[in-house]
Protein backbone atom coordinates (compact mmCIF):
# COMPACT_ATOMS: atom_id res chain seq x y z
CA UNK A 1 0.00 0.00 0.00
CA UNK A 2 1.19 3.51 -0.84
CA UNK A 3 2.29 5.63 1.76
CA UNK A 4 -0.06 8.50 2.82
CA UNK A 5 1.52 11.20 2.10
CA UNK A 6 1.21 14.11 5.21
CA UNK A 7 2.28 17.54 6.36
CA UNK A 8 5.66 16.38 7.37
CA UNK A 9 6.62 14.79 4.10
CA UNK A 10 6.39 18.49 2.14
CA UNK A 11 9.15 20.51 2.81
CA UNK A 12 8.73 23.90 4.36
CA UNK A 13 10.19 26.08 1.63
CA UNK A 14 8.80 23.81 -1.34
CA UNK A 15 10.92 22.04 -3.49
CA UNK A 16 13.07 24.37 -6.21
CA UNK A 17 14.78 23.03 -8.91
CA UNK A 18 18.62 23.68 -8.96
CA UNK A 19 19.70 26.40 -11.62
CA UNK A 20 22.96 23.86 -11.79
CA UNK A 21 20.97 21.27 -13.30
CA UNK A 22 20.28 22.64 -15.95
CA UNK A 23 22.46 25.49 -16.76
CA UNK A 24 24.05 23.92 -19.41
CA UNK A 25 21.13 23.34 -21.10
CA UNK A 26 19.72 26.44 -20.55
CA UNK A 27 22.89 28.34 -22.14
CA UNK A 28 23.10 26.82 -24.91
CA UNK A 29 19.19 26.74 -25.64
CA UNK A 30 19.37 30.79 -24.97
CA UNK A 31 22.17 30.94 -27.27
CA UNK A 32 20.83 29.01 -30.26
CA UNK A 33 17.69 30.85 -30.12
CA UNK A 34 19.57 34.51 -29.33
CA UNK A 35 21.72 33.28 -32.90
CA UNK A 36 18.96 32.26 -34.69
CA UNK A 37 16.39 35.59 -33.51
CA UNK A 38 19.08 37.62 -34.48
CA UNK A 39 20.07 36.49 -37.56
CA UNK A 40 16.40 36.11 -38.74
CA UNK A 41 15.56 38.96 -38.19
CA UNK A 42 18.56 40.65 -40.28
CA UNK A 43 18.12 38.02 -42.74
CA UNK A 44 14.29 38.97 -42.88
CA UNK A 45 14.58 42.67 -42.40
CA UNK A 46 16.67 42.92 -45.41
CA UNK A 47 15.55 40.88 -47.54
CA UNK A 48 14.93 41.44 -50.99
CA UNK A 49 13.38 44.74 -53.04
CA UNK A 50 9.55 45.37 -53.21
CA UNK A 51 8.21 45.26 -56.99
CA UNK A 52 4.83 46.41 -58.13
CA UNK A 53 2.11 44.55 -57.20
CA UNK A 54 3.69 44.12 -53.53
CA UNK A 55 5.89 41.04 -54.24
CA UNK A 56 9.58 40.33 -53.04
CA UNK A 57 11.50 39.96 -56.24
CA UNK A 58 13.96 36.90 -53.95
CA UNK A 59 11.66 33.93 -53.36
CA UNK A 60 13.73 33.09 -50.64
CA UNK A 61 12.99 35.34 -47.91
CA UNK A 62 9.47 34.84 -48.70
CA UNK A 63 10.16 30.93 -48.29
CA UNK A 64 11.92 31.87 -44.60
CA UNK A 65 8.98 34.32 -43.62
CA UNK A 66 6.41 30.67 -43.92
CA UNK A 67 8.97 28.64 -42.47
CA UNK A 68 9.47 31.67 -39.33
CA UNK A 69 6.17 31.82 -39.06
CA UNK A 70 5.37 27.73 -38.40
CA UNK A 71 8.08 27.07 -36.27
CA UNK A 72 7.08 30.32 -33.80
CA UNK A 73 3.02 29.54 -34.25
CA UNK A 74 4.00 25.85 -33.07
CA UNK A 75 5.47 26.97 -29.86
CA UNK A 76 2.75 29.48 -29.57
CA UNK A 77 0.11 26.65 -29.78
CA UNK A 78 1.77 25.27 -26.81
CA UNK A 79 1.94 27.88 -24.41
CA UNK A 80 -1.90 28.53 -25.13
CA UNK A 81 -2.60 25.05 -23.79
CA UNK A 82 -0.64 26.03 -20.59
CA UNK A 83 -2.83 29.34 -20.14
CA UNK A 84 -5.71 27.00 -20.76
CA UNK A 85 -5.02 24.37 -17.86
CA UNK A 86 -3.80 26.75 -15.95
CA UNK A 87 -6.98 28.72 -15.66
CA UNK A 88 -9.35 25.43 -16.30
CA UNK A 89 -7.58 24.48 -12.92
CA UNK A 90 -8.34 27.51 -11.19
CA UNK A 91 -12.17 27.97 -12.64
CA UNK A 92 -13.02 24.48 -11.65
CA UNK A 93 -11.38 24.14 -8.15
CA UNK A 94 -9.72 21.17 -8.81
CA UNK A 95 -8.00 19.49 -6.30
CA UNK A 96 -6.22 16.51 -8.39
CA UNK A 97 -4.05 18.91 -10.36
CA UNK A 98 -2.56 21.02 -7.61
CA UNK A 99 0.33 18.81 -7.93
CA UNK A 100 1.17 19.89 -11.28
CA UNK A 101 -0.29 23.59 -11.27
CA UNK A 102 2.77 25.13 -11.08
CA UNK A 103 3.89 23.61 -14.38
CA UNK A 104 0.89 24.81 -16.21
CA UNK A 105 1.40 28.03 -15.10
CA UNK A 106 5.09 27.97 -15.63
CA UNK A 107 4.05 26.40 -19.42
CA UNK A 108 1.72 29.23 -20.06
CA UNK A 109 4.03 31.95 -18.99
CA UNK A 110 6.20 31.23 -21.54
CA UNK A 111 3.83 32.97 -23.90
CA UNK A 112 4.72 36.63 -23.43
CA UNK A 113 7.85 36.19 -23.82
CA UNK A 114 7.11 35.02 -27.38
CA UNK A 115 6.47 38.19 -28.04
CA UNK A 116 10.17 38.71 -29.09
CA UNK A 117 9.89 35.56 -31.45
CA UNK A 118 6.57 37.32 -33.35
CA UNK A 119 8.66 40.84 -34.35
CA UNK A 120 9.29 39.82 -37.71
CA UNK A 121 5.75 39.49 -38.24
CA UNK A 122 5.21 43.51 -38.04
CA UNK A 123 8.34 43.59 -41.00
CA UNK A 124 6.31 44.76 -44.31
CA UNK A 125 9.00 42.55 -45.81
CA UNK A 126 7.59 39.57 -44.21
CA UNK A 127 3.91 40.67 -44.26
CA UNK A 128 3.69 40.51 -47.99
CA UNK A 129 4.35 37.68 -48.52
CA UNK A 130 2.37 36.03 -45.65
CA UNK A 131 -0.36 37.78 -45.68
CA UNK A 132 -1.20 39.13 -49.51
CA UNK A 133 -4.57 41.23 -48.36
CA UNK A 134 -2.13 43.71 -46.63
CA UNK A 135 0.20 44.82 -49.93
CA UNK A 136 -3.49 44.38 -51.70
CA UNK A 137 -5.44 46.54 -49.30
CA UNK A 138 -2.68 49.29 -49.35
CA UNK A 139 -1.93 49.57 -53.27
CA UNK A 140 -5.73 49.43 -54.02
CA UNK A 141 -6.11 52.54 -51.45
CA UNK A 142 -2.81 54.42 -52.80
CA UNK A 143 -4.04 53.96 -56.19
CA UNK A 144 -7.66 55.40 -55.50
CA UNK A 145 -6.58 58.40 -53.16
CA UNK A 146 -10.36 60.01 -51.80
CA UNK A 147 -11.76 56.77 -51.58
CA UNK A 148 -12.64 54.83 -48.98
CA UNK A 149 -10.86 51.39 -48.34
CA UNK A 150 -13.84 49.50 -49.73
CA UNK A 151 -14.63 51.09 -52.65
CA UNK A 152 -10.75 51.08 -53.47
CA UNK A 153 -10.94 47.60 -53.67
CA UNK A 154 -14.36 47.37 -55.24
CA UNK A 155 -12.74 49.15 -58.57
CA UNK A 156 -9.02 47.28 -58.18
CA UNK A 157 -8.81 45.25 -61.37
CA UNK A 158 -7.88 42.19 -59.05
CA UNK A 159 -11.20 40.57 -58.58
CA UNK A 160 -9.70 39.00 -55.21
CA UNK A 161 -9.77 42.40 -53.68
CA UNK A 162 -13.51 42.36 -54.30
CA UNK A 163 -14.02 39.57 -51.17
CA UNK A 164 -11.34 41.51 -49.46
CA UNK A 165 -13.37 44.58 -49.51
CA UNK A 166 -16.01 42.94 -47.79
CA UNK A 167 -14.35 42.49 -44.77
CA UNK A 168 -12.14 45.60 -44.64
CA UNK A 169 -14.27 46.24 -41.30
CA UNK A 170 -11.83 43.47 -40.03
CA UNK A 171 -9.15 43.15 -42.16
CA UNK A 172 -7.33 46.66 -42.51
CA UNK A 173 -3.67 47.38 -41.45
CA UNK A 174 -4.42 49.29 -38.41
CA UNK A 175 -6.88 46.61 -36.82
CA UNK A 176 -4.56 44.00 -37.55
CA UNK A 177 -1.56 45.58 -35.38
CA UNK A 178 -3.71 46.28 -32.57
CA UNK A 179 -4.50 42.96 -32.39
CA UNK A 180 -0.92 42.11 -32.76
CA UNK A 181 -0.40 43.73 -29.46
CA UNK A 182 -3.36 43.24 -28.01
CA UNK A 183 -2.95 39.38 -27.65
CA UNK A 184 -0.14 39.63 -25.88
CA UNK A 185 -0.86 42.57 -23.88
CA UNK A 186 -3.89 41.01 -22.35
CA UNK A 187 -3.18 37.09 -22.07
CA UNK A 188 0.42 37.94 -21.30
CA UNK A 189 -0.72 40.16 -18.89
CA UNK A 190 -3.70 37.92 -17.45
CA UNK A 191 -1.75 34.24 -17.22
CA UNK A 192 1.51 36.91 -15.36
CA UNK A 193 -0.84 37.62 -13.04
CA UNK A 194 -2.95 34.35 -12.44
CA UNK A 195 1.14 32.69 -11.72
CA UNK A 196 1.88 35.82 -9.24
CA UNK A 197 -0.86 35.16 -6.95
CA UNK A 198 0.10 31.10 -6.98
CA UNK A 199 3.63 32.28 -6.61
CA UNK A 200 2.60 34.62 -3.80
CA UNK A 201 0.82 31.69 -1.87
CA UNK A 202 4.01 30.18 -1.17
CA UNK A 203 5.13 32.44 1.08
CA UNK A 204 1.25 33.63 2.48
CA UNK A 205 1.12 33.23 6.12
CA UNK A 206 -2.40 32.72 5.50
CA UNK A 207 -2.40 30.93 1.71
CA UNK A 208 -5.66 29.37 2.21
CA UNK A 209 -7.55 32.72 1.53
CA UNK A 210 -6.38 35.90 -0.83
CA UNK A 211 -3.90 34.40 -3.20
CA UNK A 212 -6.12 31.19 -3.43
CA UNK A 213 -9.65 33.29 -4.10
CA UNK A 214 -8.03 35.89 -6.41
CA UNK A 215 -6.46 33.38 -8.83
CA UNK A 216 -9.92 31.58 -9.17
CA UNK A 217 -11.50 34.95 -9.50
CA UNK A 218 -9.37 36.41 -12.26
CA UNK A 219 -8.93 33.25 -13.97
CA UNK A 220 -12.49 33.68 -14.95
CA UNK A 221 -11.55 36.59 -16.87
CA UNK A 222 -8.67 35.03 -18.32
CA UNK A 223 -10.15 32.50 -19.65
CA UNK A 224 -12.44 34.62 -22.27
CA UNK A 225 -9.07 36.42 -22.96
CA UNK A 226 -7.61 33.50 -23.64
CA UNK A 227 -10.73 32.65 -25.82
CA UNK A 228 -10.60 35.34 -27.65
CA UNK A 229 -6.75 35.89 -27.95
CA UNK A 230 -5.92 32.31 -29.32
CA UNK A 231 -9.03 32.38 -31.37
CA UNK A 232 -8.28 35.12 -33.40
CA UNK A 233 -4.60 35.21 -33.72
CA UNK A 234 -4.85 31.71 -34.84
CA UNK A 235 -7.01 33.67 -37.56
CA UNK A 236 -5.08 36.28 -37.72
CA UNK A 237 -1.65 34.38 -38.39
CA UNK A 238 -3.19 31.22 -40.19
CA UNK A 239 -6.42 31.86 -41.86
CA UNK A 240 -5.39 34.72 -43.18
CA UNK A 241 -2.55 33.41 -44.95
CA UNK A 242 -5.40 33.04 -47.64
CA UNK A 243 -7.46 35.96 -46.96
CA UNK A 244 -10.58 34.68 -49.35
CA UNK A 245 -11.03 31.36 -47.15
CA UNK A 246 -12.88 31.22 -43.70
CA UNK A 247 -14.00 28.37 -41.49
CA UNK A 248 -15.92 28.79 -37.97
CA UNK A 249 -14.18 25.63 -36.79
CA UNK A 250 -10.57 26.54 -37.35
CA UNK A 251 -10.00 28.88 -33.46
CA UNK A 252 -11.37 25.59 -32.14
CA UNK A 253 -9.73 23.18 -34.66
CA UNK A 254 -6.51 25.27 -33.24
CA UNK A 255 -7.04 24.88 -29.39
CA UNK A 256 -7.67 21.15 -29.65
CA UNK A 257 -4.13 20.48 -30.78
CA UNK A 258 -2.72 23.15 -28.35
CA UNK A 259 -4.39 21.04 -25.41
CA UNK A 260 -2.71 18.35 -26.51
CA UNK A 261 0.30 19.17 -27.31
CA UNK A 262 0.79 20.72 -23.90
CA UNK A 263 -0.81 17.99 -21.74
CA UNK A 264 2.15 16.07 -23.22
CA UNK A 265 4.64 18.76 -22.20
CA UNK A 266 3.24 18.80 -19.00
CA UNK A 267 3.32 14.97 -18.73
CA UNK A 268 6.54 15.17 -20.07
CA UNK A 269 8.58 17.49 -17.34
CA UNK A 270 6.91 15.83 -14.76
CA UNK A 271 8.79 12.70 -15.58
CA UNK A 272 11.92 14.17 -16.08
CA UNK A 273 11.56 16.28 -13.20
CA UNK A 274 10.96 12.92 -11.01
CA UNK A 275 13.74 11.20 -12.69
CA UNK A 276 16.11 14.11 -11.63
CA UNK A 277 15.02 13.42 -7.88
CA UNK A 278 12.24 16.20 -7.80
CA UNK A 279 8.06 15.87 -7.28
CA UNK A 280 8.60 12.09 -6.11
CA UNK A 281 6.46 12.65 -2.97
CA UNK A 282 3.35 15.20 -4.79
CA UNK A 283 2.88 13.52 -8.18
CA UNK A 284 2.06 9.89 -8.52
CA UNK A 285 1.13 7.44 -11.70
CA UNK A 286 -2.49 8.34 -10.80
CA UNK A 287 -1.64 11.83 -11.77
CA UNK A 288 -0.33 10.42 -14.81
CA UNK A 289 -3.26 8.40 -15.10
CA UNK A 290 -5.69 11.82 -15.31
CA UNK A 291 -3.80 13.74 -17.63
CA UNK A 292 -3.18 10.44 -19.60
CA UNK A 293 -6.65 10.35 -19.99
CA UNK A 294 -7.05 14.19 -20.78
CA UNK A 295 -4.70 13.50 -23.89
CA UNK A 296 -7.14 10.37 -24.82
CA UNK A 297 -10.18 12.94 -24.96
CA UNK A 298 -8.29 15.77 -26.52
CA UNK A 299 -6.96 13.31 -28.95
CA UNK A 300 -10.79 12.65 -29.80
CA UNK A 301 -11.69 15.83 -29.71
CA UNK A 302 -9.40 16.81 -32.74
CA UNK A 303 -10.42 14.00 -34.74
CA UNK A 304 -14.24 14.98 -34.03
CA UNK A 305 -13.27 18.69 -34.62
CA UNK A 306 -10.62 17.92 -37.68
CA UNK A 307 -13.57 15.90 -39.58
CA UNK A 308 -16.58 18.19 -39.01
CA UNK A 309 -14.48 20.74 -40.15
CA UNK A 310 -13.73 18.96 -43.59
CA UNK A 311 -17.26 17.77 -43.78
CA UNK A 312 -19.10 20.39 -43.14
CA UNK A 313 -16.85 22.30 -46.24
CA UNK A 314 -16.96 19.45 -48.56
CA UNK A 315 -20.54 19.02 -48.10
CA UNK A 316 -21.45 23.10 -49.16
CA UNK A 317 -19.31 22.70 -51.58
CA UNK A 318 -18.33 26.59 -51.32
CA UNK A 319 -15.32 27.20 -53.47
CA UNK A 320 -14.07 29.64 -50.70
CA UNK A 321 -14.33 27.41 -48.19
CA UNK A 322 -13.50 24.46 -50.41
CA UNK A 323 -9.93 26.07 -51.67
CA UNK A 324 -8.05 25.15 -48.21
CA UNK A 325 -8.37 21.39 -48.78
CA UNK A 326 -8.11 21.32 -52.45
CA UNK A 327 -4.57 23.10 -51.71
CA UNK A 328 -3.63 20.23 -49.47
CA UNK A 329 -4.56 17.59 -51.86
CA UNK A 330 -2.27 19.08 -54.63
CA UNK A 331 1.20 17.39 -55.00
CA UNK A 332 1.70 14.92 -52.42
CA UNK A 333 0.67 17.30 -49.64
CA UNK A 334 -2.91 14.63 -49.93
CA UNK A 335 -0.07 12.43 -48.14
CA UNK A 336 0.07 14.56 -45.40
CA UNK A 337 -3.35 14.53 -44.61
CA UNK A 338 -3.73 10.54 -44.59
CA UNK A 339 -0.82 10.63 -42.28
CA UNK A 340 -2.50 13.11 -39.58
CA UNK A 341 -5.53 11.02 -39.86
CA UNK A 342 -3.84 7.53 -39.14
CA UNK A 343 -0.93 9.24 -37.22
CA UNK A 344 -2.89 12.13 -35.43
CA UNK A 345 -6.02 10.36 -34.47
CA UNK A 346 -6.05 6.41 -35.05
CA UNK A 347 -2.53 5.52 -33.65
CA UNK A 348 -2.76 7.92 -30.59
CA UNK A 349 -6.51 6.54 -29.87
CA UNK A 350 -5.44 2.82 -29.66
CA UNK A 351 -2.32 4.03 -27.71
CA UNK A 352 -4.50 5.31 -25.06
CA UNK A 353 -7.22 3.13 -24.25
CA UNK A 354 -5.39 1.05 -21.99
CA UNK A 355 -5.47 2.79 -18.36
CA UNK A 356 -2.73 0.71 -17.20
CA UNK A 357 -0.06 2.17 -19.95
CA UNK A 358 -1.52 5.59 -19.12
CA UNK A 359 0.83 4.87 -15.73
CA UNK A 360 3.61 3.26 -17.56
CA UNK A 361 6.48 6.35 -17.20
CA UNK A 362 8.46 5.05 -19.98
CA UNK A 363 5.54 4.39 -22.20
CA UNK A 364 4.23 8.20 -21.50
CA UNK A 365 7.53 9.41 -22.26
CA UNK A 366 8.03 8.58 -25.12
CA UNK A 367 4.08 8.38 -26.54
CA UNK A 368 4.41 12.35 -25.42
CA UNK A 369 7.68 12.87 -27.71
CA UNK A 370 5.39 11.11 -30.58
CA UNK A 371 2.60 13.70 -29.79
CA UNK A 372 4.48 16.93 -30.01
CA UNK A 373 6.06 15.28 -33.57
CA UNK A 374 2.57 15.24 -34.71
CA UNK A 375 1.45 18.34 -33.67
CA UNK A 376 4.11 19.42 -35.60
CA UNK A 377 3.52 17.98 -38.24
CA UNK A 378 -0.28 19.30 -38.24
CA UNK A 379 1.04 22.99 -37.65
CA UNK A 380 3.17 22.63 -40.82
CA UNK A 381 -0.02 21.34 -42.87
CA UNK A 382 -1.69 24.40 -41.63
CA UNK A 383 1.08 27.05 -42.64
CA UNK A 384 3.34 25.28 -45.44
CA UNK A 385 0.59 24.88 -48.32
CA UNK A 386 0.12 28.35 -48.62
CA UNK A 387 3.69 29.13 -48.75
CA UNK A 388 3.82 27.94 -52.84
CA UNK A 389 1.05 30.33 -54.12
CA UNK A 390 2.02 33.44 -52.15
CA UNK A 391 5.65 33.12 -52.81
CA UNK A 392 5.39 32.30 -56.49
CA UNK A 393 7.46 29.99 -57.22
CA UNK A 394 7.52 29.30 -60.91
CA UNK A 395 9.23 26.84 -62.90
CA UNK A 396 8.62 26.94 -66.21
CA UNK A 397 5.19 28.81 -65.80
CA UNK A 398 3.84 26.61 -63.38
CA UNK A 399 3.69 27.36 -59.50
CA UNK A 400 5.21 24.51 -57.31
CA UNK A 401 3.82 24.26 -54.09
CA UNK A 402 7.24 22.16 -52.56
CA UNK A 403 10.04 24.50 -53.02
CA UNK A 404 13.22 23.08 -53.45
CA UNK A 405 15.40 23.53 -50.39
CA UNK A 406 13.22 25.26 -48.40
CA UNK A 407 12.81 22.69 -46.10
CA UNK A 408 17.02 24.11 -44.58
CA UNK A 409 14.78 27.30 -43.75
CA UNK A 410 12.15 25.28 -42.19
CA UNK A 411 14.77 23.34 -39.83
CA UNK A 412 16.58 26.69 -38.81
CA UNK A 413 13.47 28.38 -38.04
CA UNK A 414 12.14 25.22 -36.06
CA UNK A 415 15.34 25.28 -33.39
CA UNK A 416 15.36 28.50 -33.28
CA UNK A 417 12.04 28.80 -31.89
CA UNK A 418 12.18 25.34 -30.39
CA UNK A 419 15.24 26.50 -27.94
CA UNK A 420 13.57 29.87 -27.12
CA UNK A 421 10.62 27.87 -25.84
CA UNK A 422 13.22 25.73 -24.07
CA UNK A 423 14.84 28.75 -22.31
CA UNK A 424 12.25 30.59 -20.85
CA UNK A 425 10.35 27.61 -19.88
CA UNK A 426 13.59 26.31 -17.59
CA UNK A 427 14.17 30.21 -16.65
CA UNK A 428 10.27 29.96 -15.40
CA UNK A 429 10.58 26.40 -13.51
CA UNK A 430 13.89 27.41 -11.83
CA UNK A 431 12.21 30.69 -10.94
CA UNK A 432 9.79 29.35 -8.06
CA UNK A 433 8.85 26.37 -6.38
CA UNK A 434 8.23 23.24 -7.96
CA UNK A 435 4.65 23.34 -7.03
CA UNK A 436 2.38 25.28 -4.65
CA UNK A 437 3.31 23.73 -1.27
CA UNK A 438 1.33 25.75 0.95
CA UNK A 439 -2.05 25.42 -1.20
CA UNK A 440 -4.66 24.10 1.32
CA UNK A 441 -5.64 21.01 -1.23
CA UNK A 442 -1.87 19.70 -1.73
CA UNK A 443 -1.99 16.71 0.62
CA UNK A 444 -5.94 15.88 -1.39
CA UNK A 445 -4.05 16.18 -4.44
CA UNK A 446 -0.67 14.47 -3.17
CA UNK A 447 -2.69 11.67 -1.63
CA UNK A 448 -4.42 11.07 -5.40
CA UNK A 449 -6.27 8.09 -6.45
CA UNK A 450 -9.01 7.50 -9.50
Amino acid sequence: MAHQVTSKDIPTQGEHLEKSKVARLQTLTGMIAALGLIGSIVYLWVGGGVESGGHESNTTHGSYAFSWLFAVFFVLTITFGGCFWTFLHNLSNSGWGTSVRRLMENLGFVFPFLFVFSIPFLFPQVQQYLWEWMPNYKNAVSQHEGMSAHDALMHSDNTHDHLLAKKTWYLNPGFWHLRFFAFFILLGGFIYLVRKFSVNQDSDPNPGTKNLFAARKHSSWSMIIFGVSMTFLALDWVMALNYAWFSTMFGVYVFAGSALSSMAVLILTGLLLQKAGYLERVVTKEHYHIMGKLSFAFTIFWAYVSFSQFFLIWYANIPEETIYFVLRNTENWNLVSLFLVFFHFALPFLLLLRSDVKKSPRFMMGLCCYILFIHAIDVYHMVIPERGPSVGNVVDHHPHLWIKHSWIGDIIAFVTAVSGFLFFYLRNLTSAALYPHRDPRILESANLHN
